[in-house]
């Protein structure tokens, strides 16, 4: 590594937790002013944005990046506005800091309760998606938080010509700027000094591969929030409602397949495998879906290829699905535990006792009844946009909004109490 990005890297991180003190203690009014302020400034300058992302689209036709690469790379009007929208709706929330809950006597007269307050720095490490940049910081300036970010190199003119709408969105509202930091380098060698930068940032997301994700558990010195595979399951019970299995299975796996929490494997119990899978089949094969499948489900669809022991522990992110049939909810639910990576399972039941038990016994970040994997987002979770999903159990756990950006103080309230 470079003295000169060594340098540069702890100046970044050095203003950062300087600017934390200034937004941390920022009132929710100019929190918001600065967000609106965001959103008008994106859509006034959209055919710069644009004009700076054609940029990357060319350079990334250049380097072969593939057409899913590309389109999530890309930067059109709509886009635009979807942004700013989201930053919108981001004002719109409830501002989380300074919330007081619990608070209680004590039998020595003090008062003891818990404030919400903000992390402090959060380094996001991202790829492709420009978006990230504006969702990320507006997350962050919600909850108080100063933050640096670093977007992939494949993004580098559109991430800036977003971070520079950002910046002058925070000095319109009279916050300052470097609350939101952009690192300009695409020197790989930026990341490890980030990841070194303990005195300066509080917690990593990462957002982006798993090659990516890796990197950054193996080198970090400061915690993270992330998640690494998205092996989602659906388990189809044998009291679900046909109609509702096919179109959630369907639903889970094709509405979209690049995403992390797109099914992966179908459980389905033998009571109902032989007059459901075969219909299920025929729906997904009619989507361009290649299915992977145990014995039992190779004798009830033909032209099924056979499973392997690593097709249970693989996230495709393509269409494929794996597919076993299990004997009841505790085969499926023993299946889960051994290959799941803790991010979403779905049980399609008609069965509120099963329900119940799959809801309090499956360990993962979020557990549904009835519902598509799918619906695994923070947009979809009320929390107005995610800075990522923790499959971990410590600090936040699920899609990460604004609450999960905070963590909690232990206030007291006394009146000059003194301990005896």
């Amino acid at each position: 590594m470079t003295e000169s990005i060594q340098t540069y890297i702890e100046t970044i991180g050095h203003n950062a937790r300087a600017a934390s003190r200034l937004i941390g203690r920022a009132e929710t009014a100019a929190k918001n002013r600065a967000l609106i302020a965001i959103a008008a400034t994106l859509e006034a300058e959209a055919g710069f944005l644009i004009a700076e992302n054609q940029k990357d689209l060319a350079a990334g036709r250049r380097n072969g990046l593939d057409s899913a690469m590309l389109d999530r790379l890309d930067i059109n009007e709509k886009r635009v506005k979807t942004m700013a929208e989201g930053l919108r709706e981001i004002a719109a929330l409830p501002d989380p800091v300074g919330e007081i809950t619990g608070l209680t006597y004590r039998p020595s007269g003090i008062q003891v309760g818990k404030m919400r307050v903000p992390l402090g720095v959060i380094g996001i490490i991202y790829e492709s998606r420009p978006n990230v940049t504006a969702d990320a910081a507006a997350l962050c300036l919600k909850s108080g938080n100063a933050c640096i970010l670093r977007g992939g190199s494949e993004a580098i003119h559109s991430n800036k010509a977003i971070a520079a709408c950002i910046r002058q969105g925070l000095e319109t509202a009279g916050l300052p700027a470097d609350a939101v930091q952009l690192i300009e380098t695409t020197d790989r060698a930026a990341v490890g000094a980030m990841l070194r930068l303990e005195h300066a940032i509080d917690v990593i997301v990462p957002r982006g591969g798993k090659g990516l994700i890796q990197r950054i558990m193996e080198e970090s010195r400061i915690p993270i929030l992330k998640h690494l595979d998205g092996i989602c399951h659906v388990y189809i019970d044998d009291r679900c409602d046909p109609d509702k299995a096919i179109r959630i299975a369907l639903n889970a796996k094709t509405q979209r397949y690049g995403v992390c929490n797109a099914m992966e494997t179908l459980l389905i119990a033998e009571g109902v495998a032989p007059s459901l899978l075969p219909a299920l089949a025929a729906e997904l094969r009619g989507k361009g879906v290649e299915l992977r499948g145990c014995p039992r489900t190779r004798g009830l669809i033909e032209d099924c290829i056979p499973a392997t022991e690593e097709d249970w522990d693989t996230e495709y992110l393509a269409p494929i699905l794996s597919i076993r049939v299990v004997a009841d909810l505790d085969a499926a639910m023993d299946h889960i535990a051994r290959h799941s990576s803790r991010h979403t399972e779905a049980i399609v039941t008609e069965d509120y006792g099963r329900a119940r038990r799959f809801l309090r016994e499956v360990d993962s970040s979020s557990v549904m009844v009835n519902a598509s994997t799918r619906f695994a987002d923070g947009f979809e979770y009320g929390l107005g946009a995610e800075i990522g999903i923790s499959t971990d159990k410590l600090h936040a756990r699920g899609p990460v909004g604004l609450e999960g950006l905070t963590t909690l103080k232990f206030v007291v309230l006394g009146d000059g109490h003194v301990r005896a």
